[in-house]
C-alpha cells in the first residue's frame, strides 16, 4: 500500500470517527431534552400531583378544648391522658441520686450508711425533704432537686424516703 492509499485510509476512518462522535453527541442532546420534557409533563399530571399530596399529607392534627371534631376516626388527648407518670423513689434515685449518694461524692452522705446519715435524720424529714428540693451548702454541696431541675417535688420527696429507707 502506498503512502497515498493510507493517507486515504486514515482519512476515511477519520471522517467515519468524527460522524459517530457527531451522531452519539446528537443522541444525547435528544436524550437530555427528551427527559427533561418528560420530567416537566410527569410534574404537571394530576394523577402524579395527587399522589405527592397523599404522600405529604399530615398524619394528624392538633384539636384544641371545645373545638368540634368532624372526622370521627379522630380522637381528642384530653389533659388527664397526656399528664406525665411520676418516677418512684428507686426510680428517682437511679436517675438523679446514685452518682453523689452512691460514692459519697462531694460530701454526700452514701446510701445506707447510717453514721453518715444520723444527724441529718434527726434534723426531721421537713430539713432533709427541703435541703433535696431547693438544695445545701454546709460539709459538702447539695444542689436543687440533685441537679435534676425537670423532677417534681414529689419524686425528690420519695427519693428522699427511699435514702432514709436504706439506713433503718
Amino acid at each position: 500500500m502506498s503512502s497515498d492509499d493510507q493517507k486515504n485510509v486514515d482519512l476515511i476512518l477519520l471522517t467515519i470517527g468524527v460522524l459517530i462522535g457527531v451522531a452519539v453527541g446528537l443522541f444525547v442532546i435528544a436524550r437530555d431534552m427528551g427527559n427533561e420534557n418528560m420530567a416537566r409533563m410527569q410534574l404537571n399530571d394530576p394523577k402524579y400531583q395527587a399522589a405527592v399530596n397523599r404522600r405529604i399529607e399530615p398524619i394528624g392534627r392538633v384539636v384544641l378544648d371545645g373545638e368540634v371534631v368532624e372526622d370521627p376516626g379522630v380522637t381528642a388527648v384530653t389533659e388527664a391522658a397526656a399528664a406525665p407518670v411520676l418516677m418512684t423513689g428507686p426510680q428517682v434515685y437511679n436517675a438523679a441520686c446514685l452518682a453523689c449518694h452512691g460514692g459519697g461524692i462531694g460530701g454526700a452522705p452514701k446510701t445506707g450508711v447510717a453514721a453518715d446519715w444520723t444527724a441529718r435524720i434527726a434534723k426531721g424529714r421537713d430539713v432533709l425533704n427541703d435541703h433535696a428540693i431547693n438544695g445545701f451548702q454546709g460539709t459538702g454541696f447539695m444542689p436543687p432537686k440533685g441537679g435534676r431541675v425537670d423532677l417534681s417535688d414529689e419524686e425528690i420527696i420519695a427519693a428522699v424516703d427511699y435514702l432514709v429507707e436504706q439506713v433503718r
